[in-house]
């Protein structure tokens, strides 16, 4: 597999300190305050997920009374924190000691020189036992110098959920590896199954984080691809044009209303409120729909992400803590990452709020937890499977000139992305069809690959 390493530094760059090198955004920024943390603090960046937002609770009360270490927290939604690390790190202005990344920006920063190779600090910290880590994970976080940059705060791939319930009454039956063909005839049977529930929900908000997701983990067992191994863009080949037409279809005919402008987030809630029989999306969803205040807590059942020609596709991803290199504290930024990404404080969430809120899908020894295999039975072995099977190098059925399932390893993926996630949208809100929105997309596509065509 090539690297796209050798990618315009001074392009680069720029793009990274404009604000460019990940998402283009409007918002505004309110920071922990300026010049960098000092003395016994540690300035940390984070995105303002449930994961996240716990974490920030039990800091003062655990971390900083055992280490004397403050943590001043700055807490954005995910757009915004990307933007804001982007341009941080770029810079290397220091202001931030760690910030929360993907296993999508941790090599792409590495390459950059704006990230601390962890691996020493990990060699010395016995106590928090690196290889047991998934390897998945931890082979996702290490740079093309072989040297680890990310330590893991919660994992996750994808699988299908569904409605138990709904099933029997309809006397359906899911596959222990259901296929995409089987699950589009499964949706058909459940459409109407009560009052208003739709056969499945599936992304259609426009976002590379968003509908671009799960599409490409579509592509990829379809036979499909971003870019071959030449970099030339393939887009509009069969494959690709096939996956994208059956998951448009799909999801106009068996999915959920306002498809075009539902991510993540309704769909959650779409499952939740029993307006769909099925949901294909991240692991990380099982926590929530089997809370003590979920009112289909054990109503839900699991399958493996459906597959077409490959034998798994669930996607692989991370939000994960990097340290910036020119950090003043990098060693007392190494020990809020190595408590918070330690098996104790996953221990501490199961006491504290319950096993079902543990950042989970990063250790192994997690899910052989007698507590959290309690409260993860109904999709802890599911999501493992998941995890341990996803082949970032190798998600379809050719070569690829760099790594990602549901995304592709490139500065420019998060723009290009995002346009052509627009163009599909529109062609599931009825806007355009799909061979335009294909057109489209491959003419953005085709930009790119000129840049790196002959690397």
């Amino acid at each position: 597999m090539r690297s796209p390493s050798r990618r315009r530094p001074r392009a680069l760059l720029a793009q990274a300190a404009s604000g460019a090198l990940l998402i283009s955004l409007s918002g505004c920024w309110t920071g922990a305050g300026g010049g960098g943390s000092g003395g016994d603090s540690i300035n940390v960046l984070m995105v303002n997920n449930p994961q996240m937002t716990e974490l920030q609770k039990l800091t003062a009360a655990h971390f900083t009374r055992e280490t004397g270490i403050k943590v001043n927290f700055t807490v954005l939604p995910e757009n915004d924190v990307r933007d804001k690390i982007s341009q941080d790190f770029a810079n290397q202005a220091g202001q931030y000691d760690v910030a929360t990344l993907s296993n999508y920006e941790i090599p792409i920063y590495a390459r950059n020189g704006w990230l601390h190779d962890l691996g020493p600090y990990a060699a010395q910290d016995t106590a928090f036992d690196q290889k047991d880590i998934l390897p998945a994970l931890r082979q996702s976080l290490t740079g093309d110098d072989k040297k680890l940059y990310g330590e893991p705060f919660y994992g996750e791939s994808s699988f299908l959920m569904y409605r138990k319930d709904v099933f029997a009454a309809k006397h359906l039956t899911m596959p222990a590896h259901p296929t995409w063909q089987q699950v589009a005839s499964l949706a058909a049977r459940a459409d109407g199954a009560r009052p208003g529930m739709k056969g499945i929900c599936l992304r259609g908000l426009p976002g590379w984080g968003e509908l671009i997701a799960p599409l490409t983990t579509v592509v990829n067992t379809f036979g499909g691809t971003w870019f071959d191994k030449d970099w030339k863009a393939r887009l509009d080949s069969p494959a690709f044009r096939k996956a994208v037409n059956f998951y448009v279809r799909l999801v106009r005919d068996h999915g959920e209303s306002g498809a075009a402008q539902s991510g993540f987030a309704e769909c959650l809630n779409d499952l939740t409120q029993s307006k769909t029989a099925m949901w294909y999306d991240a692991t990380s969803a099982a926590g929530s729909l089997e809370s003590a205040s979920s009112p289909v807590k054990g109503k839900i059942g699991y399958a493996p992400a459906p597959v077409e020609r490959t034998d798994s596709s669930g996607w692989l991803y991370t939000w994960a803590w990097g340290i910036q290199k020119t950090s003043h504290n990098p060693d007392k930024a190494w020990k809020f990452i190595s408590w918070a990404s330690g098996k104790q404080y996953e221990e501490l969430v199961g006491k504290e709020s319950g096993w079902s809120d543990a950042p989970a899908g990063k250790r192994a020894s997690t899910y052989t937890d007698p507590s959290y295999r309690k409260a993860s039975a109904a999709f802890g072995d599911v999501t493992l499977n998941a995890i341990k099977s996803a082949e970032p190098g190798n998600p379809g059925v050719q070569p690829r000139p760099a790594p990602g399932i549901q995304f592709v390893g490139i500065p420019e993926f998060t723009d290009l992305g995002t346009k052509v996630s627009q163009e599909i949208s529109a062609a599931i809100a009825g806007r355009q069809s799909v061979d335009a929105a294909i057109a489209a997309s491959q003419r953005l596509a085709a930009k790119i690959a000129k840049e790196y065509e002959g690397r």
